[in-house]
């Protein structure tokens, strides 16, 4: 293969700040950026002003197919000019990263995958939720709650049975049918749940009680969910900081 045009990278969670410096020096010498919908204009910013930013996000209803971005991301790395792939948290955690490192092999086109920081992690994190915590939970399972109709579903009664924390993401359009599965496959309904939604931006909120109450939570994408122990420390750290503000006596 050539040398690398084409560089994975991932844009982190949502916040400006958790992108990595690799990321943020190649953002700034890229001549193409092929960027997904949850980029934050702060994060685009960053590419120089010659740069071609192109948008695509694939949306419900929405023209991008998996199928029409790797034509993008093929022609502009046939180009010769430098192309940085922009995805949002990981490349490589749900984000068909692996796909794209796939067809560019097939055109003999070689690419870097840069990794960010994934919200399965600092989603949790941002709101006082350790994802593992000792005595608590030993161990984290990351599902994704969007089933590709052509591909095998979650086994979600497996996933009942792990223990633990369970974190799903892109579940909340689902989140109905989720937790039935669960519940079904033997889950307490009143194990601890939280979801946090538009992680480690401005706009953050998180919802926090039971899985039985999730299907009618007021919440929305995009989101991450967190089902387990751990989950109660969303509660902790909200009570925290209501304590800070607060008013001093005398």
């Amino acid at each position: 293969m050539s040398e690398v045009r084409v560089w994975l990278v991932g844009a982190g969670p949502g916040d400006p700040e958790l992108l990595t410096l690799k990321a943020a020096r190649l953002i700034g010498e890229a001549e193409v950026v092929l960027y997904d919908r949850l980029v934050s204009p702060e994060i685009l910013a960053m590419a120089r002003p010659a740069a071609d930013l192109i948008d695509v996000g694939k949306r419900p209803g929405g023209s991008h197919t998996q199928d029409v971005l790797n034509e993008l991301l093929v022609l502009h790395a046939q180009s010769g000019r430098r192309v940085v792939r922009l995805k949002g948290g990981d490349p490589f955690v749900f984000g068909r990263g692996g796909e794209e490192v796939e067809v560019l092999a097939r055109h003999g086109i070689a690419c870097e995958v840069v990794p960010g920081v994934s919200s399965a992690l600092a989603g949790p994190a941002s709101v006082g939720i350790p994802v593992t915590h000792r005595q608590v939970a030993r161990a984290v399972t990351i599902v994704t709650g969007h089933e590709a109709t052509d591909s095998d579903p979650v086994d979600w009664s497996a996933v009942a049975r792990l223990g633990g924390t369970l974190v799903v993401l892109m579940g909340v359009e689902r989140r109905g049918a989720i937790v039935s599965k669960l519940i079904e496959s033997g889950l307490d309904a009143d194990t601890p749940a939280a979801v946090v939604m538009h992680a480690t931006t401005a706009r953050q909120r998180v919802w926090s009680g039971r899985v039985g109450e999730l299907p009618d939570a007021d919440v929305a994408s995009p989101a991450v969910m967190v089902i387990g122990a751990v989950a109660t420390f969303a509660d902790d750290a909200a009570a925290l900081v209501a304590a800070q503000t607060l008013p001093v006596d005398g």
